[in-house]
Formats: structure tokens, C-alpha cells, sequence
């Protein structure tokens, strides 16, 4: 194992001296260790972005949407968020110490356009991208060598990684998948139609029935709702869960009967904080999929289904 905040750790059997960078390798294999499927860095980044966006008081999940300072503020955060996250210890000339190595973190919106600081030449570069669109985002390492480097710099001197920079970039993750941002991805129009809703518990019903059979994230419930108790929206008692029962539709969360009920029809698993929701019907004797719920048998409503209202859903 490898000690992300100091010396690489006791035991560690990998052939330093045959690397070309030793450095840079026991960075990239601390990181590894630590991420082993990415999720945690994904999370981070996911995180970054809704942090910035702050829906719950602005209603927005587009980048485009974000004044320039946020936007120029996002690469502070990623670095504040990763640290946190990975318990980094801090640099003394660099952002964080990993694996008894100086390491500056650098996040860019643009892929290949991370800005190098004067102090981090020669050093080596912990660099990240994602990009909400694309529901992707990158992990790497890289020694910021000279040859590396453009021939410009701005203003503060910073200056990006030239073509054979960016292909010296070592992956540790090359393609990482990003939670989708469900509003982004939504046919054209619909995230407009959600949005006119004239309440909170209005957006939330639209986006129950508008947005169906797919796993809505509790920060677009918060987004779309923009109110302080944004789940009680979507429970019963007054909330979509019971609105919408005369309407078929069914909400599932992260209670484990709930998860049972969506695999059973075949639709995303909620975990927590999590929501999918579909319109329900009877299923016939034999029908498959279906589920037993309120002490009938049910099955995913095909467009062509008249509306009947739907079961009643376990409580946990």
C-alpha cells in the first residue's frame, strides 16, 4: 500500500529503479490504490460542479449558465474537494504531498488545457477534466518538464502542456464515466417545460412524469424543486408520491423494498439519495416483468395503456 500523505508505505515491492520516473510512478500507484474504480474521484468531480451550480437556490445545472468568476473558481474547488476527499497532505511549494511527493493539482473544462504555474515546471502534475455534457472526465499525471510546455504564457505566467505534453500524460483514468446530470440530457424542451412550473411541488410532479425510468439524483430533485426541504416533495402525504398515484406513476427510492420493486420491472436501481419513477399497470397471470405490490401484480404501462391508478408503495 502506498501512504497518500507521506513516504510510500513499508513493504512496497515495485522496482523504483526501473522506471524512467520513479516519482511520477509511485504518485500514479498511490492514486490507483486509493481509487481503485475511479468512483471516488468521480464523485468529487460531480460534487465540484453541483456545488457551483447551487441549484437549490438558482434553479441552474448548465455550465454556460455560471458567471466567469465561478467558472474560473471551479479548478480551487476540484482541489479543495480532492484533498478532502483523499485526506492529501499539503505541499509545502505544491498543493498536496503524495506518496512522500510534491504534487500540484491542475483541473481544466477545456481537455489538454490545464494551466501550469511557474513553480509547478518540472514538477509533477496531477491533472483533471470532466464534462458535463459528455457524462465523462479524466484522471492523470504527468512531469511538467520544459520540452513539455508551451512556447506562451499569460499574464501570471502560466502556460499549457504543447502536443507531446498532453500525449506524455500518464492515465489512471482515461474515460471515466460521470453521474448524468439528468436535466442536461433530456429531449429538447422538456428541461424548459420542468422548469415553468409555477411551485416547487409543480416541478416535482412534472419531473416525475416527464422524466421517467431513469435514475433522477437527489441534486436534480434539489435543482428542480428550489426549496430548503426539497425531498418532502416527493414523499406522500401530500407530496408527488401520493399526487401522482391516480396518475399510475409510481416513485421508487433508496429503501430497499423500493430497490426490490425496480429490479423486479427491470428498471435502475436507486441508491441513496436517488429516484426513478414509471407509470404502472396490471399485469396479466404469467406477464413478466412484474411485481407483487399492495397484493396485486404489476408491470411497466406501455404507451397504448389507459391510465389506472397505481399501488400504494411500501412505506420501507
Amino acid at each position: 500500500m502506498f501512504d497518500l500523505t507521506g513516504e510510500p508505505g513499508v513493504g512496497e515491492t515495485h522496482d523504483m529503479e526501473a522506471d524512467e520516473d520513479p516519482a511520477l510512478t509511485a504518485v500514479a500507484a498511490a492514486l490507483r490504490c486509493a481509487d481503485t474504480d475511479g468512483g471516488r474521484t468521480a464523485g468529487v468531480l460531480r460534487a465540484t460542479l453541483d456545488q457551483l451550480y447551487d441549484g437549490v437556490r438558482t434553479g441552474r445545472y448548465r455550465w454556460d449558465e455560471l458567471h466567469k468568476t465561478e467558472k474560473t473558481h471551479c479548478g480551487t474547488l476540484v482541489e479543495i474537494n480532492m484533498q478532502r476527499e483523499f485526506g492529501f497532505a499539503d505541499g509545502k511549494n505544491l498543493d498536496f504531498r503524495i506518496a512522500g511527493v510534491e504534487v500540484d493539482c491542475k483541473y481544466s473544462q477545456t481537455d489538454g488545457r490545464w494551466m501550469i504555474p511557474p513553480e509547478a515546471r518540472d514538477e509533477i502534475c496531477m491533472v483533471l477534466w470532466a464534462n458535463d455534457e459528455e457524462s465523462r472526465w479524466k484522471l492523470g499525471v504527468v512531469r511538467a518538464k520544459a520540452d513539455l510546455l508551451g512556447d506562451g504564457t499569460n499574464r501570471d505566467a502560466k502556460t499549457t502542456l504543447n502536443k507531446e505534453g498532453r500525449e506524455a500524460v500518464s492515465w489512471i483514468f482515461a474515460c471515466g464515466r460521470l453521474a448524468e446530470n439528468t436535466l442536461l440530457h433530456l429531449p429538447e424542451g422538456v428541461a424548459e417545460q420542468i422548469m415553468e412550473g409555477g411551485s416547487g411541488a409543480e416541478r416535482i410532479r412534472r419531473l416525475c412524469r416527464l422524466v421517467q425510468r431513469r435514475i433522477i439524483r437527489r441534486e436534480i430533485v434539489a435543482t428542480v424543486a428550489q426549496q430548503a426541504d426539497y425531498m418532502k416533495r416527493l414523499r406522500g402525504n401530500g407530496g408527488a408520491r401520493s399526487d401522482l398515484l391516480p396518475e399510475g406513476i409510481i416513485i421508487l427510492g433508496q429503501h430497499e423494498r423500493h430497490r426490490m420493486v425496480a429490479r423486479a420491472l427491470h428498471l435502475p436501481v436507486p441508491g441513496p439519495g436517488d429516484t426513478v419513477t414509471a407509470r404502472v399497470h396490471p399485469a396479466l397471470p404469467g406477464e413478466n416483468p412484474s411485481v407483487e405490490i399492495d397484493g396485486s401484480f404489476w408491470r411497466l404501462a406501455r404507451d397504448a395503456d389507459p391510465v389506472v391508478p397505481a399501488p400504494r408503495l411500501p412505506q420501507r
